[in-house]
């Protein structure tokens, strides 16, 4: 399997010839250490810097942050088996059948939300 790196964020910004000062004065920042930080993975941006980053970079968070995504997705979708192993044993009403076929949907569809589309 390939490897994937946690972030992207360091070959998008060099890509499009942006220097750490630059990119953090578009982020709202007072200096680079935080650009650093979250380009070697010493630091999680949050949502709204996360956000700037798409807009500055024309990029989904998802293809940003791919090993990430990808961590956090395999991490989710082993929680999703143990609920559905919980919900199994629950008494089966019209809800809980529901609720296990959306979360069997979750299991079998790799990198999609229920309802989305790829």
């Amino acid at each position: 399997m390939a490897s994937t790196l946690q972030n992207y964020l360091r070959m998008f910004r060099k890509r499009i010839g942006l220097s750490q000062d630059e990119i953090a004065f578009l982020l709202g920042s007072e200096d680079a250490a935080n650009v650093s930080r979250y380009e070697t993975n010493g630091a999680l941006p949050g949502l709204k810097i996360t956000l700037a980053y798409e807009v500055i970079f024309g990029v989904p968070a998802r293809r940003l942050f791919a090993g990430l995504v990808d961590e956090i997705e395999e991490k989710t979708k082993h929680r999703v088996q143990l609920l559905v192993v919980k919900l199994s044993k629950q008494k089966q009403d019209k809800m809980t059948a529901y609720k296990l076929a959306m979360l069997k949907t979750l299991i079998s569809q790799p990198g999609t939300e229920p309802g989305e589309d790829k």
